[in-house]
């Protein structure tokens, strides 16, 4: 478990760097298409802007993306109870706790490392889960700010957006100025084939930022779940409560596709849950494989 931790450790460093290249890249492949030097330039601030942005403030944006409000021990003793025990067992310091107000039961923790943590919990989860289900939910949360891949996870949120959001500057510039202004005549073609192939990779960047995403969110699952049921002696409190998370027919109304990744289980329910391309860049492994592994460990 030990050795997973530091692996993750290293592929948040490794895969932050790569996120910062590849939007320069991008804003440099942009610049040259659209024969301006600016947009490389832009691409450049960006990406150092963003690097700052997400690690000191990307859990704040993302709990104001998810709409969480601070909740007071008084208002829920017992979730206060289970984190307070859980956290002296796993020797963490106590993150700051939110609640979602939407009826769907889901969870997640974010922050940039074990002091600047937090979690956040939906009114559902509350309502819905037993003891034991709740405390294997929180686990699983904590394990994720133990492990160390919660900056990890808040990062990609922005990072995937910055990526997106660049790509769109593009293909808006490009329609309204063309490619390769400054060319001769004999050149327009080479102009119009380094265009189609700008408008290509403009497309195709956010999808490759969202796989990227996803590969990490379901293999951090399994081990934070893996973590949790260690941590509580009972795998199969986490089992019941992905089960009944799996089953509510609520949708979780603030969430999207950038931070799907970050709950326990994906946010996607009903009509939503089945569209094509929420199953294709599903951020989380399938229920069933995740009650399987949980119960074959052995506590």
């Amino acid at each position: 478990m030990f050795n997973q931790v530091k692996i993750n450790n290293r592929k948040t460093a490794i895969l932050i760097t790569f996120f910062l290249v590849f939007i320069i890249a991008l804003g440099w492949l942009f610049s040259l298409l659209l024969d301006s030097y600016w947009i490389f330039v832009f691409a450049v601030i960006i990406s150092v802007t963003q690097a700052f942005i997400s690690y000191w403030y990307s859990d704040k944006i993302v709990l104001f993306l998810s709409r969480a409000k601070p909740i007071k021990k008084e208002e829920c003793p017992e979730l206060y109870q289970i984190i307070e025990n859980l956290c002296a067992k796993a020797n963490l310091p106590l993150p700051k706790i939110y609640l979602i107000n939407e009826s769907q039961p889901n969870a997640f923790a974010t922050g940039r490392n074990k002091k600047h943590s937090a979690v956040a919990v939906t009114r559902g989860l509350l309502e819905r889960l037993g003891y034991k289900e709740l405390e294997g939910v929180i686990a699983h949360e904590l394990s994720h700010i133990g492990n160390k891949d919660i900056l990890l996870s808040t990062v990609i949120v922005v990072l995937v957006g910055i990526i997106s959001s660049v790509s769109q500057l593009f293909l808006r510039l490009s329609f309204w100025g063309g490619a390769g202004r400054g060319s001769k005549d004999d050149n327009q073609a080479g102009g119009i084939i380094l265009l189609v192939l700008g408008i290509i990779a403009a497309i195709l960047a956010p999808i490759a930022a969202s796989l990227i995403q996803l590969a990490i969110s379901r293999k951090r699952e399994f081990l934070a779940d893996s973590s949790a049921a260690l941590l509580t002696k009972n795998p199969e409190g986490l089992a019941q409560a992905l089960i009944k998370i799996s089953q509510d027919p609520h949708p979780l109304i603030t969430a999207t596709n950038s931070t799907a990744h970050l709950y326990i289980s994906s946010p996607f329910k009903g009509k939503q849950s089945q569209s094509w391309l929420i199953k294709l860049f599903s951020t989380h492994p399938p229920i069933e494989e995740r009650i399987k592994a949980l119960r074959k460990i052995n506590v």
